[in-house]
């Protein structure tokens, strides 16, 4: 389903999308339309999306910018250095965000996946 996305976008779109709230139903049916256009520099992971709208519906999660899903990053000694959240604006998938609330430990999209892997099991 999300084969052309990165994998660590997909995966963490996967884990952050993957229950059978409505609105995250309806943004799951975007990610196939769905690319990266461009992502961070710093190396934090976050990415920015380009959407086919004309492809498919708007989630029912209003006009507005939202938070559509997030999830607190565990390191391995339960520690939580920031969070990972998914923004919909008008209804559309439009970026992937990786907060850092820690200066001790780096806080990467490679960690938020490994985290979610984590929560999954």
């Amino acid at each position: 389903m999300t084969e052309h996305l990165p994998p660590d976008v997909a995966e963490v779109l996967d884990a952050l999308l993957g229950d059978d709230d409505p609105v995250h139903l309806a943004l799951r049916v975007q990610l196939p339309h769905l690319r990266v256009r461009e992502r961070c520099t710093c190396g934090c992971g976050t990415a920015y999306f380009d959407l086919d709208a004309a492809a498919v519906r708007p989630a029912p999660s209003g006009p507005r910018t939202v938070v559509a899903a997030e999830a607190l990053i565990r390191t391995g000694d339960g520690d939580c250095p920031g969070e990972v959240l998914v923004f919909a604006r008008g209804g559309y998938l439009s970026w992937l965000e990786v907060c850092s609330w820690s200066d001790d430990t780096e806080v990467t999209l490679a960690l938020a996946r490994r985290s979610l892997r984590t929560l999954r099991r």
